[in-house]
């Protein structure tokens, strides 16, 4: 399934810069949550607050370009007369106020009516990375604890969230894409999932068990096949 109301040459392609603009908000905003965190540490002054500042701007960059990709992209497909009319200034005025959100409603909008074009077949590998990578984390985590090791609880955590937070949202979203192209026994909503995983980044447990949820639909309708270095 291709995507619509796309020119050819050199003009911008809206729908996939909206992708690209919301893979980047997590991040930021765990950029952020570990300034938060490190405010609390007398041992680097300043440190916090810069990695606060530098979400709170990056969070503000990264709204007002989903702002305009969404605008021109909702006012592309309303032009082509396609069938499904999304609002440009609705959908860029939810973006002004809700950026995250925004943007992951209008890709499943987007995605029912003209699908997602479709990446590497491999990104299920970073789907499942994340989630042994979660659950070794729980288990350092247990153990130091248990041990009264504080570092070790801190090295885990650390370790888990930021593979959650920087690559589990791109993974899910670009392997659904890549899932619903190729059988009709089960069609992931890549918006849908990428929702989900921007969720279960404040509901940590929801994350392991969206991981494997995720993992064993996709074995059941495609497999779990050795993922190629080429990409199409």
């Amino acid at each position: 399934m291709g995507s619509s109301g796309e020119d050819d040459g050199l003009e911008i392609d809206w729908a996939r810069a909206v992708e690209r603009l919301c893979f980047l908000f997590p991040p930021v905003i765990g950029v952020g949550a570990v300034g938060v965190i490190r405010e609390l540490d007398p041992g680097i002054p300043g440190l916090g607050l810069g990695l606060v500042l530098f979400s709170t701007f990056g969070y503000t960059a990264l709204t007002a370009g989903l702002v305009v990709a969404l605008f021109f992209d909702a006012r592309r497909i309303r032009e082509a007369g396609s069938g499904w009319g999304p609002s440009p200034w609705f959908n860029a005025i939810f973006a002004l106020l809700w950026g995250p959100t925004a943007g992951v409603v209008y890709l499943h909008r987007r995605h029912r009516h003209f699908g997602t074009p479709p990446g590497w077949a491999g990104w299920w590998v970073v789907v499942a990375l994340s989630l042994v990578a979660t659950l070794a984390g729980g288990v350092l985590a247990v153990v130091g604890v248990v041990l009264a090791m504080p570092g070790l609880v801190t090295s885990a955590v650390g370790i888990a969230g930021a593979i959650a937070v920087g690559a589990f949202p791109v993974a899910i979203h670009q392997d659904a894409a890549s899932v619903c192209t190729r059988t009709r026994e089960w069609s992931p909503n890549p918006g849908t999932y990428l929702g989900m995983a921007f969720v279960s980044l404040f509901v940590p447990p929801l994350q392991p068990a969206l991981a494997a949820y995720y993992l064993f639909r996709r074995r059941r309708a495609v497999g779990l096949e050795a993922p190629s270095l080429a990409r199409p």
